[in-house]
């Protein structure tokens, strides 16, 4: 098999299509891992897999320790509140630090973006972008991609609103570069406010309106408020929200009848979803979360297996 093209992910931008179908193949190869009475391979052993995050996570962080352990590679999750970083460290000294380790591949959770490129250029291994800031979360966006081509069989010209908190959204930036290869119809729509300044320039159809954003389309993702990056008034109050924003069974009745729903994670119920979307027959909330620890063995198999001397995808140069 050709080696992969690349030795870090650090955005979609940077992935040619075939790239990224090359992965969710991959991916879809692990897949049945999970499923299996003993969930492991040895296509990783005696590889080292260090997880560095900045942030609170429940389902990356997991998802990346199953996925390197289902791969028999040794993960090492560091605790940030219990390491040197709570004594001062910088992150140049904490990358000089992991590089005299010797591992395989860091993956890096951060508040501040750019800062997985940053440890990138400073670290003689793989480096994983597992979330920078408001910038980018490549993995979210191709397990969603793996999870749609799953229950819809096709990435193809489809038609995705990305409903909610779109301004602090990793998520929906990576999304929409990644839906484009695919030639989909990208619509986002929220408050006004929570729309970034130059949300045209992602390439996609803005809505304020959430009747008109949500006709016809194949899949709705939800995206969560993200209370603890808002500053100043930029919602009214997350019952108005709820009201005008909120994804019930009547918004979901203006999709198609086959549209499916998603959310990264977490759910703030009642506020950008309903429990009766949340728990229904269209939600592929927990396949994404299934789809994660897949796609994440399949980009750690890539890297770690493959790695090579060429740029990095999304590196910033």
């Amino acid at each position: 098999m050709e080696t992969f093209a690349h030795r870090h992910l650090l955005d979609i931008e940077g992935l040619t299509r075939s790239e990224v179908e090359r992965i969710l193949d991959t991916a879809k190869a692990f897949f049945e891992v999970s499923r299996r009475p003993v969930r492991k391979v040895p296509t990783l052993r005696g590889k080292t897999v260090i997880n560095l995050f900045y942030e609170s996570s429940t389902r990356t962080r997991t998802s990346f320790e199953l996925a390197g352990k289902r791969l028999s590679a040794d993960v090492i999750n560091m605790n940030i509140s219990a390491s040197s970083v709570s004594k001062g460290e910088t992150l140049q000294d904490t990358c000089r630090t992991l590089a005299a380790m010797h591992p395989d591949v860091v993956v890096i959770r951060h508040w501040a973006a750019g800062a997985p490129n940053y440890v990138a250029s400073r670290i003689d291994c793989s480096v994983i972008n597992a979330g920078d800031g408001m910038h980018a979360h490549p993995t979210q966006a191709l397990l969603d991609a793996f999870t749609i081509r799953r229950h819809r069989g096709t990435l193809e010209n489809l038609v995705v609103t990305i409903c909610g908190d779109v301004a602090h959204s990793r998520v929906a930036r990576s999304n929409a570069n990644l839906l484009k290869l695919f030639g989909c119809e990208v619509r986002v729509v929220g408050p006004r406010t929570l729309l970034p300044a130059a949300v045209d320039s992602l390439g996609v159809r803005v809505y304020d309106r959430l009747d008109e954003a949500l006709e016809g389309a194949d899949v709705v993702m939800v995206l969560r408020i993200q209370s603890e990056r808002l500053e100043g008034a930029l919602l009214p109050s997350l019952r108005e929200y709820a009201r005008t924003f909120g994804i019930g069974a009547k918004a979901m009745a203006l999709a198609k009848p086959d549209a499916i729903v998603m959310h990264p994670g977490p759910m703030n119920r009642g506020v950008e979803i309903e429990s009766e979307v949340a728990d229904s027959d269209r939600s592929v909330v927990l396949s994404q979360v299934e789809s994660g620890v897949a796609v994440r063995m399949a980009l750690l198999y890539l890297l770690a297996g493959e790695a090579t001397e060429s740029p990095a995808i999304g590196e910033v140069g």
